[in-house]
Order: structure tokens, then C-alpha cells, then sequence
């Protein structure tokens, strides 16, 4: 009697769906993938739905819809507890689960070097959660100071701050100049939305560093033409409810986004492993874990070091392709085979920062403005999962080319309050 091995894969993020996807239907293979969302993010376009351009359904899909065709493959809706290594077992909120092989896969958390206490104030974008807070915090903003007789609250309510220079931090910068500029510049009488005061905040040189130099000017200019004031070489130092201070400057806003930096899953802390100093678990060139071989860690919690020595960066193009050699290298295993080294493939990076405009970098091919964004546009719909969403975001983005304005635009309020939100939505993702 042939035995079956069980692997069990947590996190349902890019790096689990595609080990998930990988070992389907394979012989002589179990597979388990626990997540404690029933649906699969994709978080490229989160900023998106915290802009009011999408709707969270519109980048969600349920996991068992994605994984339904594989018929050795099972979904668990659960909280992972911890990870006995040695005993070979995950221990869930409901109970334990026992592994031939593991795939970590749980993803990142906001970083706040060592200030956790500013998260309440300055909201990062992780999970639909923030997104729909974010959105609130931005909508609600422009309501609050249509309602304001004080000069000084207006000028509060309508000071946006986005903390950090990358390429979620411009597109969240880029969009706000958007929303302030059309979406909403005829809908107050009170006041004038155009006049809002956008700060992108980066610590270092320049944004999007990680882009070549003319690039990141391109962008910067882009914002610049969206109203977005851009500070470079400068550090928060500290975040309360209505303030915000940079140096030793004060800047009264009740509107923070944090965008500045990603941090290993919170998971990673009851792991008894190598770490990096980030805190991501250290792995191999195959993507497991030195001392415990048959344990895999990829995507967002893992710290892989590509073959030039460089660490690979926390971004899906990362996860998705260490989903697949996972999955293959666990087929080849039981064959008695072992796969050579993974090797991450760059297809290049692209960021858009608004209507029509965008920036790409493949290979030695870098490109800016309508083309950019045309290429930005038609990878994103072409990654999306499922029929229904690339069709609902494709319409949500057309419609939105020609009108400027934003089709998601709810503020969730006491009475409505964002779990009640979550629920309409999980509620909403079982029945598709």
C-alpha cells in the first residue's frame, strides 16, 4: 500500500496558493493549507481599495475556489498558535495537525522599528482591515473639515502624511493627489479639496530607491504635479493622534499612513531558529531550514540570499516562484531527487503613481508614463485570480479613467463598524 505523505502549507497569501497549486493532485501527496482568512489577498492592489477604487471583494477570492479542482487538497480555517519542529505538528487554536513536510508561508507584518505604540495613529497597509480603516481615516477627513468652522482644523483635517518613500508609499501619495485634485474637487461647498496638503516622508536620498536614479525623478516630478510635497533625508520621530513630528518640525495632521517598512511575520517569534536581524527565519538555498530539512519557509517571513549576496526583496513575484519550487521540490523528494538551488528570476519592478503615469524597469529597458502604465495595468488584471475580479476591476478602472472619480467610496462609521464591514465581506466570498 502506497503511503501517503502530508504536507501542510500555512498562509494562503502568493507563496502558499502556489505550493498549494504545485503539489495539486499529485500521487502519493496530502496537502493541508491552514489560513485565518477563508480568502486569498492580492495585495498589489490594496492601496487601492483604501484609495476608494476598488471594493475589497474586488481583490479577494475565496481559497477554496482557487484550490477546489485539487482534489487531494484540503483548506482549514484556523489560527496558527505555534510550530513544534521537532514533534512535527502545528498547533492551531482548535487543535494540533501533524507534517511529513511544512511550508511557512504566513507573510509580513507592519514595522515600526521598535515604536508599535504609533500604529493606532499611523496605519499601515497590510490586510483588508487597514485598507478599509485607511479609507475611513482619508474619507472622513475631508467630512470633518467641510463641518469645522476653525482654520486651524481645517488646515488638520486636510494634511495628509504618508511615511515612507517606496513604491506602496508613492502609489498611496499618488492616489491621495488624485482624489484631492478630481474626485472630490466639486463635491464640498465648504471647502476646496485642491488646497489639501499631501507630505510624502523618506529617510533617505530619494523614493523609490531601489528604482535607477532618472526613474525615481520621473516620479518625483509626477507626484510633484499632483500636489504632493516630497521630503527626503528626513525621520519621524514621533506620531500622536493629531500631530505628527519630523525632525523638529511639528505637523498638525489627524491623517497618517505609514507605508515606511515590512517586518517578519509576528509568528516568526515563537519560531526557536535562525534569524536575521529583521527577525525573518534564515533558510538555505532550497528555501528549508538548515537544521530541520523537511521544514520550507518562503515569501515574506524567509530571508533567502540570492547568489550575488543580495537578500531577496519582500515583494509576490518572490513568493510566488518559491511557491512553485517548493512544490516541485518536495515532488522530486519523494522520488528520491533533489532540485538545484533556487534561483529567482527578476522580471523587473513597476510602480504607478497615477492616472496615465507609471515607471518599469526590465532588464536594462526602463520606461515612464502612458506606456508604463498601460503595461502596469495589463500585468496587474492578467495576475488577478478569477474571471469575476479581473472583469469587476477592469470595469472599476475604466470607469474611473473617464470619470475621475471613485466608484468604493463608504465610510464605515459607529454604527457600521469595520468588522461588521469584515463580515459582509468574508459572508459575501463564501457564497461566491
Amino acid at each position: 500500500m502506497e503511503t501517503v505523505k502530508h504536507v501542510l502549507i500555512v498562509g494562503g497569501g502568493f507563496g502558499g496558493i502556489n505550493a498549494a497549486k504545485s503539489l495539486g493532485n499529485a500521487k502519493g501527496i496530502k496537502v493541508t493549507l491552514i489560513d485565518r482568512r477563508n480568502y486569498h489577498l492580492f495585495q498589489p492592489l490594496l492601496y487601492q481599495v483604501a484609495m476608494a477604487d476598488l471594493a475589497p471583494a474586488d481583490v479577494c477570492v475565496p481559497i477554496r475556489e482557487i484550490l477546489a479542482k485539487y482534489k487531494n487538497t484540503e483548506v482549514i480555517l484556523d489560527e496558527v498558535l505555534g510550530v513544534d519542529f521537532k514533534e512535527k505538528h502545528v498547533v492551531l487554536k482548535s487543535k494540533k495537525i501533524n507534517y511529513d513536510y511544512l511550508v511557512l508561508a504566513c507573510g509580513s507584518s507592519n514595522q515600526y522599528f521598535k515604536n508599535d505604540h504609533w500604529a493606532p495613529y499611523a496605519p499601515g497597509l497590510k490586510s483588508i482591515e487597514n485598507a478599509l480603516q485607511i479609507r475611513q481615516k482619508v474619507l472622513s477627513a475631508f467630512e470633518r473639515a467641510s463641518s469645522s468652522s476653525s482654520p486651524e482644523e481645517r488646515r488638520k483635517h486636510l494634511t495628509f502624511v504618508v511615511i515612507g518613500g517606496g513604491p506602496t508609499g508613492v502609489e498611496l501619495a499618488g492616489a491621495l493627489g488624485e482624489i484631492t485634485r478630481y474626485s472630490l474637487a466639486r463635491e464640498f461647498s465648504s471647502i476646496d479639496p485642491t488646497s489639501s496638503r499631501i507630505i510624502l516622508i523618506e529617510g533617505g536620498k530619494r523614493i523609490l530607491s531601489s528604482y535607477p536614479e532618472d526613474l525615481s525623478k520621473k516620479a518625483g516630478r509626477a507626484l510633484e504635479e499632483l500636489g504632493v510635497q516630497i521630503w527626503t533625508n528626513c525621520l519621524v520621530s514621533d506620531i500622536e493622534q493629531d500631530s505628527v513630528r519630523v525632525g523638529h518640525e511639528h505637523l498638525a495632521t489627524s491623517n497618517c499612513i505609514w507605508a515606511a517598512g515590512v517586518g517578519p511575520a509576528t509568528i516568526n517569534k515563537k519560531i526557536d531558529t535562525d534569524k536575521d536581524r529583521r527577525g525573518t527565519l534564515l533558510v538555505k538555498d532550497n528555501c528549508s531550514l538548515s537544521n530541520f530539512p523537511e521544514v520550507y519557509v518562503i515569501g515574506d517571513q524567509a530571508s533567502f540570499k540570492a547568489h550575488t549576496g543580495a537578500t531577496l526583496p519582500a515583494i509576490a513575484p518572490v513568493a510566488i516562484q518559491q511557491g512553485k519550487y517548493v512544490g516541485k521540490s518536495i515532488k522530486s523528494r519523494l522520488k528520491g531527487e533533489e532540485l538545484a538551488p533556487f534561483k529567482y528570476f527578476d522580471k523587473g519592478q513597476m510602480a504607478t503613481i497615477g492616472r496615465n503615469k507609471a515607471i518599469l524597469k526590465i532588464g536594462n529597458i526602463k520606461i515612464s508614463g502612458f506606456v508604463a502604465w498601460v503595461t502596469w495595468t495589463l500585468v496587474h488584471i492578467n495576475f488577478l485570480v478569477g474571471f469575476r475580479n479581473r472583469c469587476s476591476v477592469l470595469f472599476r478602472w475604466v470607469y474611473a479613467y473617464y470619470t475621475r472619480r471613485r466608484s468604493s467610496r463608504i465610510i464605515y462609521t459607529e454604527t457600521t463598524p469595520l468588522s461588521e464591514g469584515i463580515k459582509e465581506i468574508e459572508a459575501s466570498l463564501k457564497r461566491a
